[in-house]
């Protein structure tokens, strides 16, 4: 959530940013009825703290004059206190209403976007920031997508996940389940090499939790809501390891903090149709695995740096060809400053799948659930930043289908420690 004292300081920056997210001139009224409530809130502020000021100085006058013996003149001015309670009590209450059209009002605002997120609307306008640099590899005409390679070899198994649950709860089996298990302990053991603490978060969060990362409110229609508890099956472990740290005030000196976890995902996806999202290409529950950074706002984007480079290294040692996006500002997700995403090359498919996003959040959360640092002066707004490393779901489908053989999947040589096997036939 951007602060009102950033949006009223820079207020052509913000409203350029919001530009660079296709608001319309319409929609940037925003801006000017945030100022104005703002200025509406401080004006109530001034006019309350006048009246209980003076509130208190007539209160101290009938203590002093029941002292002195005049009850007559002190009950006069009782009565001045009781009309001064109760004007008191109806501006605290247009004060409470202002804070709350404010703070409905900025939950609406996106992140300004970074100066270097290009302009454009879709995904097609999305900048290619670093292109695979080698030829992209080619199958036979009989290639198989991986739907279909699972039924070959019993990996995956859509139909039982229809039967058990719904469409989209895909049920691993076999070297299937293995390998995805092998998976999440790959990247989890890289993750911990790097120096990110490993934690293990509830999979259902409170809205507290989804709003503070802001979940709540752009994202709710995307959420599995349990209702009779008011909890959210997390869409990311981003959600509750972020929050760990809300409200609360770090030291300079643990910066930066650094974690890491494994959860299943839950997304409803609603309105994903086509032959596009066949197989694992789009799933309502999924596994993967996060990267978590909480950091001082001068190394953040060297930060977004490494985290690159981190979900490169896993990348290469899965052999797998990808590319990394830089998004545009209509493709960038609400919170986000500057986000990268990592696509994978599906062989058989000829299309390239997302397997990673990659963002700078600046102050944006930090903000939402006040986490801070202190550095020797006031407290000041940690950056905070997160990455998939990596999600699941479409690595598998680009492994299969990618190192299929005549005679079975071949595994890649970083993964056969943990799956135990070479291929699967």
């Amino acid at each position: 959530m951007l602060q009102v004292n950033f949006i009223r300081e820079n207020k052509e920056t913000v409203l350029a940013g919001l530009r660079k997210r296709n608001f319309s001139d319409q929609q940037l009224q925003i801006i000017d009825q945030i100022l104005d409530l703002d200025n509406a809130r401080k004006q109530i502020q001034s006019e309350l703290d006048t009246l209980l000021a003076q509130r208190n100085a007539l209160s101290k006058s009938i203590g002093d004059l029941m002292k002195q013996g005049q009850r007559d003149q002190a009950e006069q001015l009782k009565a001045q206190v009781a009309e001064a309670k109760s004007q008191a009590d109806a501006l605290e209450q247009q004060l409470a209403d202002t804070k709350k059209q404010l703070e409905d009002l900025l939950y609406q605002v996106p992140n300004i976007p970074h100066a270097s997120v290009p302009h454009g609307i879709t995904a097609d306008d999305n900048e290619v920031y670093k292109p695979w640099p080698k030829p992209l590899p080619q199958l036979p005409a009989d290639a198989l997508p991986h739907w279909e390679l699972a039924k070959k070899y019993r990996i995956f198994d859509l139909e039982l996940g229809v039967k058990l649950t719904g469409a989209g709860f895909p049920v691993y089996r076999g070297k299937g389940a293995r390998l995805e298990r092998a998976l999440i302990n790959f990247f989890l053991d890289r993750a911990t090499a790097a120096g990110y603490e490993e934690i293990m978060p509830p999979h259902l969060v409170n809205a507290d939790t989804a709003r503070a990362t802001g979940q709540l409110p752009d994202k709710e229609a995307q959420m599995y809501h349990v209702t009779l508890d008011d909890f959210y099956l997390i869409p990311t472990a981003e959600v509750p390891v972020t929050n760990i740290y809300r409200e609360a005030i770090l030291d300079e000196k643990d910066l930066p903090v650094k974690m890491t976890a494994y959860t299943p995902c839950f997304r409803r996806e609603a309105g994903s149709y086509g032959a596009h999202v066949r197989g694992l290409n789009r799933v309502h529950q999924f596994d993967k695995v996060e990267i978590v950074r909480l950091e001082h706002p001068e190394c953040s984007y060297a930060a977004l740096d490494e985290m690159l480079a981190h979900v490169s290294g896993l990348l290469d040692d899965l052999e797998l060809p990808y590319r990394i996006l830089r998004l545009c500002g209509g493709d960038m997700g609400f919170t986000s400053a500057l986000t990268f995403d990592f696509e994978v090359y599906s062989a058989a498919q000829k299309r390239w799948l997302e397997v990673s996003s990659v963002s700078n959040f600046e102050t944006f959360q930090s903000h939402r659930m006040m986490l801070r640092f202190r550095d020797g002066k006031q407290p000041r707004l940690l950056h905070t930043l997160n990455g998939s490393a990596l999600a699941l779901a479409r690595i598998v489908a680009a492994l299969l289908e990618n190192n299929q053989t005549p005679d079975g999947i071949v595994v890649p040589a970083a993964l056969r420690p943990y799956t135990g096997f070479e291929r699967i036939d």
